[in-house]
């Protein structure tokens, strides 16, 4: 199969979001990847939260599990573990979210799978990383990722409740860490022959995610504080809701610069030379009364008035988009930031496509999300198993 990772074999030990959904980054570059789950499937395939209506399909397993192959195989089985070892002699990398215990109690820790394969890339993807106090604590991307590394705590205006993550947010970014240390992993092997063992959490990516603010705490020894809108010190660094209810962002950071653009897009060059605002410090000092006064403007005005009237001026701006909106946007329709996908049961279906763009070569969703177990027999197969061990291993109820 064609791809920057073409002939790279994945097998993938995982459940849920953050660690199958990097592995469907790596299987959009071109990776074979093996999803091992339980023969009752795992729970991700029969979720249907999150979307508000009813759902014809799980549109969100196919999203995460898109182009992998699937095999069950019952790890609760001791004989499992000699399966998973003839399969890692085929893996180049080995991607799995148990936490530490599990992988203890499976047998699938790196020690125990780099005795099979010396050169294996192992990826360890969970709530809060694989040593410290909370290495076997679960967590889901809104406790680990949102909750815990204080992105929720920082956010919404300061007399408000935080407000909640949509969901697979830290998952999704989480995924894009992966797939990127499995790449350089990867780089690295083929420069020097050796192995790596990567440990990936949910926690570290949402510090990473508000390293700005995490950083300022760091220098200073400060807590960050929860900023309303009405007291930001950049005004034109804003939100503002415009005549028809919609919500416009303004991302001047450059102030000084841009202070006459707005003024002009607003209509009121009076204020450019304003003794109140004619300057950042100024602007910031009475950043209330010109907030109040912008709050006033802009509601005077509709949205498409507002748009030629910042684009006229070349402000830094954007709407607060609805998500239809985003989906039709002609920048998103030129960029091909889905992939149709033609699925066997469900006919042409439409997915979200990665978000890294090559050039010379392919990199995208390539094919359905796998039946559960639809590929059992095929990989083992692979594996050197022959039809009449196959058998046994499933009259066993290993498979």
């Amino acid at each position: 199969m064609e791809g920057p990772l073409a002939g790279i074999r994945v097998l993938e030990v995982a459940n849920w979001l953050a660690a199958p959904a990097g592995c469907a980054l790596l299987a959009d570059a071109g990776a074979d990847v093996v999803k091992v789950e339980t023969p009752d499937g795992e729970p991700y395939r029969g979720y249907r939260g999150g979307a508000g209506v009813e759902l014809p399909y799980n549109p969100f397993f196919e999203l995460d599990n898109r182009g992998k192959r699937a095999i069950t195989l019952n790890l609760e089985n001791p004989a499992a573990r000699d399966v998973i070892y003839r399969l890692i002699d085929k893996s180049d990398v080995f991607v799995t979210n148990l936490l530490a215990k599990r992988r203890e109690r499976y047998g699938l820790t790196y020690e125990d799978l780099k005795v099979h394969r010396p050169d294996l890339i192992f990826v360890s993807v969970t709530g809060y990383g694989s040593w410290g106090p909370d290495r076997d604590r679960a967590g889901y991307d809104y406790a680990a990722f949102w909750a815990r590394s204080g992105i929720m705590g920082l956010l919404g205006e300061p007399e408000s409740p935080p407000p909640p993550q949509r969901p697979g947010m830290g998952d999704h970014t989480t995924a894009l860490a992966v797939a990127g240390a499995v790449s350089l992993a990867l780089f690295n092997r083929e420069r020097t022959g050796n192995g790596e063992q990567i440990d990936v959490s949910l926690n570290n990516t949402g510090m990473w995610v508000l390293a700005i603010d995490v950083q300022t705490a760091l220098t200073t020894g400060r807590e960050p504080e929860r900023l309303s809108r009405r007291d930001v010190p950049n005004p034109i660094w804003n939100s503002y809701q415009t005549g028809d209810g919609r919500w416009i962002q303004l991302v001047m950071l450059v102030a000084d610069v841009y202070w006459p653009k707005v003024c002009r897009a607003i209509g009121r060059p009076d204020l450019e030379k304003d003794p109140h605002f004619e300057s950042m410090a100024k602007r910031m000092e009475y950043r209330e009364e010109l907030i109040a006064l912008l709050d006033e403007t802009f509601a005077e005005r509709t949205l498409a008035e507002w748009t030629a009237a910042l684009d006229g001026e070349g402000c830094i701006w954007a709407p607060a988009q609805t998500i239809g909106e985003t989906i039709e946007h002609p920048q998103t329709i030129a960029r091909e930031a889905f992939a149709e996908i033609d699925h066997p049961t469900h006919g042409l279906i439409r997915l979200v496509d990665s978000p890294v763009k090559f050039a010379a070569e392919r990199v995208g969703a390539r094919g359905a999300a796998p039946e559960l177990g639809q590929h059992t027999e095929e990989v083992l197969l692979e594996a050197g198993y022959s039809w009449e061990e196959i058998a046994q291993l499933r009259d066993s109820g290993v498979l």
